[in-house]
C-alpha cells in the first residue's frame, strides 16, 4: 500500500506539474499575441484591369471620299483613319499654309495687332502680272502701297494669293531660298516625313504632300491663334482691291472655321480643313484634309468631299463609359487566404468612338499589413475621367489559430 501510494502521489504531482507548465505556456502565449509579438499575414494587391481600355461601341463608318486621298484628327483624342494610296501628290495652294505658319512663327501677331509692313515695289507690280499671264491665283498690288502682315495673311489664306506668298518669302532673312529651306525642315520637324515644299504657293507640281502630313500640320497652325482667327474670316479687307472673300465656301457653317483650300490640274481640287463641335460640354477641334477632288469643278468638290468627312467624324464621337463604378480592378490577397476586392466609388467616363485606345494610368497607394473597408488603395485615370479604388471588405486581424501557428 505504502508503495502504491508512493507511486500514486508521483504522478499526481507530475500532472499537476503539466498542467502548471501549460499554463504557463498558455499565458506567454496570450501575451505574446496581446502584444503583437505575431506580425500579420502580408497583403498582396494583383491587378485586374488591363492597361489599354477600349471605347464600348461600333467602329466608325466615315465618308471618306470616292478619290484621292484623305485623312482627319480630332485634337487630343487621335485620328480614326486615313483613305487611299497615302503617297506624296501635289497639293496646289494648301501649301500657303506652312508659309503662313513660318510667317506668324517668326513674327507673332497678337490680337488686334497688325504686325510688320511690307511697301511694295515696281518689282512687286511686275511679279503679280506676270504670275496672272501664267494663270496663277493673285490679288492686285500697286507700287507704293503698304500691306501689313495681318493684311498679307488675310490674302495669302482668303483669295489665295500667290504673289504675295512669294513676297512674303523674299521679305523673310535669307530670302527665298533659306525661306524654302526652312519650310521643308520645319516639316519635317511636325512629321511630315511625305512632304517637300519646292515654292510658297503650291503652283509648282512638284509641291507634294500626302492628307496625313497636311493634317499635322494644320493642328500646328490651327494652335496659332492669329492663324486660327484669320482663316476663320469669311472675307476680309485689302488694299488697293477692297473685298476679297474665302475661297473655303465652308467656313462660317455647321462649326467649320477654316482652314485652305487648293486647286489646279495637277493636284485636282484640295482642302485642309477644321470643324469645332462640342460633345458632352467638351470643346473639340476636327482637322482634316482631302486631296485630289474631281468630281466636277474642283473647288466645289473638295469642299463636298470634306464637308461630308467631317461631319462624319463629328457624328462618331460621342461620350462612353470606361470603367463603371463598383468594377473589381485590383483584389487584395492576404497570406491566409483572406481576400477582399478593389472597386472603384465611380464611373470612369470618356470622349471617343467605338474601338478608340485609351490608356489607363493606375497610381497604387501602399497597403500595410491590416486593410479597413472602404480604405482607397488606387487612383485610376482614363479619358480625362478618374475614380478612386477602394476595400470592398476589411482584411483585419488574422484567426487565434493562424496567429497561434505563427507564433510557434
Amino acid at each position: 500500500m505504502t508503495a502504491t501510494r508512493r507511486r500514486g502521489g508521483r504522478g499526481r504531482r507530475q500532472r499537476i506539474a503539466l498542467l502548471a507548465f501549460l499554463l504557463v505556456v498558455a499565458v506567454v502565449v496570450v501575451v505574446l499575441l496581446r502584444a503583437g509579438a505575431v506580425k500579420a499575414p502580408q497583403i498582396a494587391v494583383t491587378r485586374n484591369v488591363a492597361a489599354v481600355l477600349r471605347v464600348p461601341g461600333p467602329a466608325p463608318r466615315l465618308a471618306w471620299p470616292a478619290s484621292g486621298e484623305a485623312a482627319e484628327l480630332v485634337e487630343g483624342l487621335g485620328g480614326m483613319g486615313v483613305h487611299g494610296a497615302g503617297a506624296p501628290v501635289p497639293i496646289a495652294s494648301v501649301a500657303k499654309v506652312m508659309t503662313a505658319y513660318l510667317t506668324l512663327r517668326a513674327h507673332p501677331l497678337a490680337a488686334g495687332q497688325d504686325g510688320f509692313t511690307l511697301r511694295l515695289t515696281k518689282a512687286d507690280v511686275a511679279d503679280e502680272r506676270d504670275r496672272l499671264a501664267h494663270g496663277e491665283s493673285v490679288v492686285g498690288v500697286r507700287a507704293g502701297e503698304r500691306l501689313t502682315e495681318r493684311e498679307a495673311l488675310e490674302a495669302l489664306l482668303l483669295p489665295s494669293a500667290n504673289n504675295v506668298a512669294a513676297l512674303l518669302a523674299r521679305h523673310s532673312p535669307g530670302g527665298m531660298d533659306a525661306f524654302l529651306r526652312q519650310m521643308n525642315e520645319t516639316a519635317l520637324k511636325l512629321g511630315m516625313r511625305s512632304t517637300t515644299y519646292t515654292d510658297p504657293s503650291g503652283f509648282t507640281a512638284t509641291t507634294v504632300s500626302t492628307a496625313a502630313d497636311q493634317v499635322r500640320l494644320g493642328v500646328a497652325a490651327m494652335r496659332i491663334p492669329a492663324f486660327a482667327q484669320i482663316v476663320a474670316l469669311p472675307s476680309a479687307e485689302i488694299p488697293v482691291v477692297g473685298t476679297v472673300l474665302n475661297f473655303n465656301g465652308l467656313v462660317g457653317h455647321a462649326g467649320y472655321v477654316g482652314i485652305k483650300t487648293g486647286s489646279d490640274s495637277a493636284a485636282g481640287g484640295c482642302l485642309l480643313f477644321a470643324k469645332r463641335v462640342v460633345v458632352g460640354g467638351r470643346h473639340l477641334l476636327v482637322v482634316g484634309a482631302v486631296l485630289g477632288q474631281r468630281d466636277g469643278e474642283l473647288i466645289p468638290a473638295a469642299l463636298a468631299s470634306a464637308q461630308r468627312l467631317g461631319d462624319s467624324v463629328a457624328a462618331s464621337i460621342h461620350t462612353a463609359t470606361l470603367i463603371p463604378a463598383g468594377r473589381t480592378v485590383l483584389r487584395a490577397t492576404r497570406s491566409d487566404g483572406l481576400a477582399t476586392p478593389i472597386v472603384t466609388t465611380r464611373a470612369i467616363r470618356t470622349i471617343g468612338w467605338g474601338g478608340l485606345r485609351v490608356p489607363l494610368t493606375l497610381t497604387r497607394t501602399p497597403v500595410g499589413r491590416e486593410l479597413a473597408a472602404r480604405s482607397t488603395v488606387a487612383t485610376l485615370r482614363a479619358g480625362g475621367g478618374s475614380s478612386v479604388a477602394v476595400a470592398r471588405d476589411g482584411l483585419g486581424k488574422p484567426s487565434f489559430g493562424w496567429r497561434l501557428r505563427h507564433l510557434l
